[in-house]
């Protein structure tokens, strides 16, 4: 079963290009991403731009709306994502538990519809 595995993180604390840190992270994920891609768990995955780059759009009473930069005060964002293929929930959620974010954000672990 496919997994998504949400990254969530404080933007104004995680590490950013240049930022002291952002290469250590960055070697975190690159080895966590080989390890995925060697167990050949790994379907696909990204990391986002900050939420400033963001455009939310709604449609309302058959209007497109469209609300520009951070559209939420919330205290994690939303970095990044894999799409992962596991037996099970356990094994998903013991991916989840080594991606590099996790040990100072939170990761959302979603079983993806498969129609």
């Amino acid at each position: 079963m496919r997994y998504m595995l949400l990254i969530y993180g404080d933007e104004s604390v995680d590490a950013a290009p240049g930022a002291p840190g952002w290469e250590r992270l960055l070697s975190e994920y690159v080895a966590f991403g080989a390890t995925l891609q060697n167990d050949r768990s790994l379907r696909g995955g990204d990391a986002l731009q900050p939420t400033a780059t963001a455009v939310s759009v709604r449609v309302r009473d058959g209007q497109a709306l469209r609300t520009d930069g951070p559209f939420a005060e919330t205290k994690e964002q939303l970095g990044g994502y894999y799409i992962v293929d596991c037996q099970d929930l356990d094994e998903a959620l013991a991916w989840a538990a080594r991606i590099p974010t996790a040990k100072t954000g939170a990761i959302e672990v979603r079983p993806i519809m498969e129609f």
